[in-house]
């Protein structure tokens, strides 16, 4: 889980890097909202799981807890940046914003790949 906030934070300096103070702060608050919550739900199916903490071996862990399943899936399709989730407006603002300005092609594509990036381990957790 916390693997995916370094990706996170490579988005974060590059909307700095683009003058985008408050839309990286408003990132900055919805990762952290989701992270947390997401630290939250599996921290009780580590706690459920008797401390197992490898992603290899909790595979259908979640069976029988509908609630912190919701919970997850919902953090993880808001940092993954889901379209109508707090995630999206903030990534969909620094793109918008990205390739608006007059910057170098390669830098363009720098900032679509670590939006992809940011959400990919989320993704790899989901399965």
């Amino acid at each position: 889980i916390a693997l995916s906030t370094l990706r996170q934070l490579g988005l974060i300096i590059t909307s700095l890097g683009l003058g985008l103070i408050l839309i990286t702060f408003f990132h900055l608050l919805t990762h952290a909202i989701f992270k947390s919550l997401l630290f939250i739900c599996r921290g009780d199916v580590i706690h459920q799981n008797q401390g197992l903490q490898d992603l290899r071996f909790l595979g259908g862990s979640l069976k029988g807890r509908l609630f912190a399943r919701t919970l997850i899936n919902i953090c993880n399709l808001a940092l993954c940046g889901f379209p109508f989730l707090a995630g999206f407006y903030s990534k969909d603002a620094i793109i918008e914003i990205g390739y608006s300005s007059s910057y170098s092609l390669i830098f363009l594509y720098l900032i679509a790949f670590r939006v992809g990036l940011s959400g990919s381990y989320s993704m790899r957790l989901y399965y």
